[in-house]
């Protein structure tokens, strides 16, 4: 049992895959360390366990990377999804840690699957794990337990005591009980606050209650509101987040990835009054697939819808809810609540506006409209191939990005600029030092890895000395 009457080297906030490192790294390096999880044992890894990959930097083919995916072109592609918001320095280093995660990784436990080839165009960049984010997430846990790292589920740290940049204490609850845990540094890696509603609705007003939480209930932010409160440097725009185009029929929390849908690039999308409101094929989808959350956010009701032909279906991932099917696209406007007359003409208008192409759904083919406004720039086909499918979208929440500022050591920042003395802070807490707006599929993951290692190198550093 674990005796919360002594101290530790390192206590570490946050059960998911930032957290693990962290602690996984530290107690490799001798430190005694507390891991405190809000979620039980059956829900651990935070939104961890809900993932699949992580992107990596790599400068020749690996065992489960082909090709090359090297800085500049991830640093590019890094740079069009944030339109700039993010800290260059911060995240030329995260690209370039990338390519050292996987010995690490493998050491404790995490296998990968072989490329994957297909529409994702992932086989490059991604990779994935063998058994997703829960066989990831396990892996870690046997690992730490292996090593003698003290874990405490049921349990948040919901309090940290800062004196002069400095944590003093930490204030717990374990099993629904206040404690007290004193420890020379503390990691933070307790995630965002999506699923904090309350808060969620200050910036976005009664919106939120058409948001689905697709990620674990348990992150609520209260130790971030902690850190903010007791000036520490913020970073990120908090109504910036991960938010994905998720089924509207998925359970408001902790759906997962499987109510994702990733028909959108081949089908056109509607809001509730049948009309179009941006490009659907801008480019591939692991570097867009996270704007469309917030896309229908901003749409009437948050709800849109996504429309697409017999010809389309085969080139995307089943969706876990049996989509929407009908002989005419009037029968599919009455089943998903539409004008009937409204939807077919706004695909009559698509439909002429379609140019000739040479169709390709694994590159940016550059088969678009023409006169059309929101034009589609790539994968433009005509709808009208029977039967006719569709899909009801919801803004899909995964992680915030307002949180603490840190430096390149993964130590927290204070508002007058000051490194903590003994508080370090990796995964979706931190996440908007890099991530000011957009996303990269199996970034969130790369930023987790890379600062959960270096704040654990870090924090086990500092308490032995």
């Amino acid at each position: 049992m674990t005796d919360l009457s002594k101290s530790y080297d390192v206590l570490v906030a946050g059960g998911g895959n930032a957290a693990l490192c962290a602690a996984v790294t530290a107690r490799q390096l001798g430190a005694s360390v507390l891991l405190v999880e809000h979620a039980p044992r059956a829900f651990r890894g935070g939104n961890s366990r809900h993932t699949r990959n992580l992107r990596a930097m790599h400068t020749a083919p690996t065992e489960v990377l082909t090709e090359a995916y090297e800085e500049e072109e991830y640093w590019d592609d890094l740079k069009r999804v944030t339109a700039g918001n993010t800290d260059e320095a911060l995240a030329r280093m995260t690209i370039r840690a990338s390519a050292g995660v996987f010995g690490f990784m493998k050491s404790a436990g995490v296998q990968f699957q072989p490329s994957l080839t297909g529409t994702l165009n992932l086989s490059r960049t991604n990779a994935f794990f063998l058994g997703g984010g829960k066989a990831l997430v396990n892996a870690y846990y046997l690992t730490a337990e292996r090593l003698g790292v003290e874990i405490l589920y049921d349990s948040e740290v919901v309090a940290l005591h800062l004196r002069d940049g400095a944590v003093t204490g930490a204030d717990i609850t374990h099993k629904g009980f206040p404690a007290q845990v004193t420890a020379r540094c503390v990691v933070a890696a307790s995630g965002g606050f999506q699923a904090n509603l309350d808060w969620m609705r200050q910036y976005w007003g009664d919106a939120v209650d058409n948001f689905v939480i697709r990620g674990t209930p348990f992150n609520r932010g209260r130790l971030l509101r902690n850190l903010l409160d007791q000036k520490v440097a913020a970073v990120g725009d908090p109504t910036q987040c991960h938010a994905v185009a998720l089924d509207a029929r998925a359970p408001k929390f902790d759906g997962g990835i499987t109510t994702r849908l990733d028909s959108v690039p081949f089908s056109i999308v509607v809001n509730r009054d049948g009309e179009r409101f941006y490009d659907e094929g801008e480019d591939v989808w692991p570097k867009r697939y996270a704007i469309w959350g917030r896309l229908i956010a901003q749409q009437p009701g948050q709800i849109a819808y996504s429309v697409c032909d017999a010809k389309s279906v085969p080139l995307f991932m089943p969706s876990v809810y049996p989509a929407v099917v009908a002989a005419t696209l009037a029968e599919l406007a009455g089943k998903l609540g539409l004008e009937p007359a409204k939807l077919e003409a706004t695909v009559a208008r698509y439909n002429d506006a379609v140019q000739p192409g040479s169709f390709d759904n694994t590159r940016l083919d550059g088969s678009h409209t023409d006169g059309l406004t929101p034009p589609k720039t790539n994968w433009a086909r005509r709808i009208d191939t029977p039967p006719f499918t569709g899909y009801p979208l919801r803004p899909g929440i995964t992680f915030t990005y307002l949180g603490v500022r840190v430096n390149e050591r993964a130590r927290v920042l204070m508002e007058d600029g000051r490194p903590a003395a003994n508080l370090f802070a990796s995964g979706e807490i931190m996440a908007g030092n890099i991530l000011g707006r957009g996303y990269l599929a199996g970034f969130g993951m790369t930023i987790g890895t890379v600062f959960g290692r270096i704040a654990g190198e870090e924090a086990a550093r500092h308490a032995r000395n």
